[in-house]
């Protein structure tokens, strides 16, 4: 049986990792901060980027963090320039990618809004979500071929947007690939339920969110949660009462939110759909609004504040002028402190190579876990991870009202999984077209899908445009 790693001379495990996205200002910083406090396994990471210099640069940063007196880890940073060298006998895969922002970001958040059509996030679902899945589904689909060339047993662990897209892709391509996908929206929500075991239980004091357990099903970003439990203590049953001192639940006034943080969220959408279906979502409300549109049938866009959360502008994802996040660690401006992180890949790691069992929420295809899902849809519940294997937990059914809206989101996540195989554009444009976001007529509906693919064509390549019935009309 195949073995994760090796190990050193003083039983400590070493391994390698590759990192598909190395060049990351973000993603990376986190793995560079973790594994410079991880103890009990070392190795190397291989760091590639498309843009080698910013992957080189954190490579430079990751080993010079490492090499601190306050950092433990024993690990080794790296810059390659090919694919192949990154994951030849990788051990674990970390899949963090980005597409230049101002050139696709930016038209899938601006463009849509031409045609009445608002996007908070603008990554998941929606016009936005459904043209940086056509962008992802071709890497996505040259990721797990290497990973069957070049290390076939590897784990990958995939972090980049829309999640369950680039999950399934995965899959697709290489079936027997060994893959999950992270997102940390429930984190937020077992914070809520710590600071409603503090409100109700005289015994709670100081809650961490992971003493908080939670029943977790769905598709990323549109997860519900039906049973929430501090220390075996039942905290699903005071959500009544909070709900009841939250209402209203939209009286926020608009323009109240012109000067909150792009990221906030409220949990008053989140609590609306509790009243109405019996579960509560666990994702943040700006995800949420663009899975239920009815919340974006808005006249003006400042009316969305009165859910206590705003619209994330374009420029937000454009990059910061001069020098990177990383050129200002490397440069010493800015100081990179070491931190708890709050992410889990390290403890993933770990549990997968029989150190520490860990039961966390994760992304992985439904064999059963969700009864009532197509079996092969990648669906986020718990799970159990242990001893290189993934079980995941069943986790029941949903509300079937939640689960029909559920159910809309999974056809068209397979729709385009199965256009993208094919490049197929007119098949795409079926999934955009039934996207419950995409509230315009067929002919806008048709002018904004070609907009949106002219403006990103230099990403579209492997798609056939020139066949595309939709393009010529």
């Amino acid at each position: 049986m195949h073995q994760l790693g090796s190990r050193s001379s003083d039983g400590t495990p070493r391994m390698k990792i590759g990192y598909v996205g190395g060049g990351s200002q973000g993603w990376a910083h986190t793995l560079i901060n973790d594994l410079a406090q991880c103890e009990d396994v070392a190795g190397t990471v291989a760091l590639y980027d498309v843009d080698y210099e910013a992957a080189a640069a954190n490579a430079k940063l990751g080993n010079r963090v490492v090499d601190r007196a306050d950092a433990d880890g024993d690990w080794t940073f790296e810059a390659v320039r090919e694919l192949d060298d990154a994951l030849s006998d990788a051990d674990f895969v970390v899949c963090s990618i980005q597409d230049p922002p101002e050139e696709t970001f930016v038209h899938d958040i601006d463009l849509p809004k031409r045609y009445g059509i608002h996007q908070p996030v603008a990554d998941t679902v929606g016009p936005g979500g459904t043209l940086r899945a056509m962008r992802a589904i071709p890497q996505y689909r040259e990721i797990a071929a290497t990973v069957r060339e070049r290390c076939p047993d590897a784990w990958v662990i995939n972090y980049t947007n829309p999640m369950t897209v680039c999950t399934r892709t995965l899959y697709e391509e290489f079936p027997e690939i060994k893959a999950i996908g992270l997102c940390h929206e429930v984190f937020q929500l077992q914070e809520l339920f710590a600071e409603i075991a503090e409100r109700h239980l005289e015994e709670a004091d100081d809650v961490n969110r992971e003493e908080i357990h939670v029943n977790v099903k769905g598709i990323n970003h549109f997860t519900w949660i039906d049973e929430a439990r501090w220390r075996g203590r039942d905290l699903y049953r005071f959500l009544d009462d909070e709900l009841e001192a939250r209402k209203p639940l939209n009286d926020f006034e608009p323009g109240a939110m012109a000067d909150a943080s792009y990221w906030v969220t409220n949990y008053r959408v989140a609590f609306d759909l509790y009243d109405r279906f019996g579960a509560l979502p666990a994702a943040g409300d700006r995800h949420l609004v663009e899975f239920v549109p009815w919340y974006l049938d808005l006249d003006d866009p400042e009316e969305l504040h009165r859910w206590g959360i705003r619209f994330t502008p374009s420029s937000a994802r454009r990059p910061d002028e001069g020098p990177s996040q990383t050129e200002r660690y490397l440069s010493g401006e800015d100081a990179f402190e070491l931190s708890e992180s709050g992410e889990e890949l390290v403890d993933i790691v770990r549990a997968l190579l029989g150190l520490e069992p860990v039961e966390t929420h994760l992304n992985y295809p439904n064999e059963g876990q969700m009864a009532d899902l197509p079996e092969g849809a990648v669906v986020e519940t718990n799970a159990l991870l242990t001893g290189d294997d993934v079980s995941p937990l069943t986790a029941g059914s949903l509300p079937d009202e939640v689960r029909s809206m559920v159910e809309t989101h999974v056809t068209n996540q397979k729709t385009l999984v199965e256009a993208g195989f094919d490049g197929d554009l007119d098949r795409a444009f079926r999934a955009f077209l039934n996207d419950p976001l995409v509230t315009i007529d067929r002919a806008a509906a048709a002018a904004l899908f070609t907009d949106l693919v002219e403006r990103e064509r230099e990403y579209l390549g492997a798609w056939n445009l020139e066949k595309s019935e939709v393009l010529s009309s």
